[in-house]
């Protein structure tokens, strides 16, 4: 028999930040033994004299931590910290599979270009079966000739559009048969 209680078991949260403050506030809610999860995209940036490669935050202003929600007070004092992300009034739960999205777009440092002529729809739900977002499950776009896979994460109201070749692409609802 389970006894464990809701307030008694751990969630994603989403940590609302300073602007340009992500990374120093993962920094510190590691420090202080939370457990976070910044995502980081490689980035290409032009200066006029040089070009740099940056690990910059997927999502601005974000921070995500796994947490009781009873403890979600602790991140609040931490310097850069704004507020949680709340949804009717209360802290705003992350579903696992879209934390897990994340991490697989921030692991990613390949483009891909699309060589396939498999059948797929904008609004077909697809899973990833190989290369690094493998695992991904997301719906498809077909804009201008290339397919991409949009990544939706409802509970932060974002979405992400990676390119993937359609070989690599499962379908899992198919619009056109639903």
């Amino acid at each position: 028999m389970n006894l464990s209680k809701p307030e008694n078991e751990k969630f994603w949260y989403a940590i609302f930040t300073k602007p340009r403050a992500e990374k120093k506030v993962h920094q510190r809610m590691l420090d202080n033994n939370i457990e976070a999860f910044l995502p980081l995209v490689k980035t290409v940036r032009q200066w006029t004299d040089r070009k740099k490669t940056l690990h910059v935050p997927l999502i601005s202003s974000y921070v995500f931590v796994n947490m009781l929600e009873k403890d979600l007070h602790i991140t609040l004092p931490i310097q850069g910290t704004v507020n949680v992300l709340k949804y009717l009034g209360k802290p705003a739960k992350i579903k696992i599979s879209e934390i897990e999205n994340l991490k697989i777009l921030s692991d990613s440092d390949e483009d891909y270009l699309i060589e396939s002529n498999i059948s797929i729809i904008k609004g077909d739900v697809v899973e990833v079966t190989k290369g690094p977002f493998m695992g991904l499950i997301a719906t498809c776009e077909k804009s201008s000739g290339n397919h991409r896979v949009m990544v939706n994460i409802p509970s932060l109201g974002s979405c992400f559009i990676v390119n993937v070749p359609l070989s690599y692409l499962r379908i899992i609802e198919n619009k056109s048969i639903a």
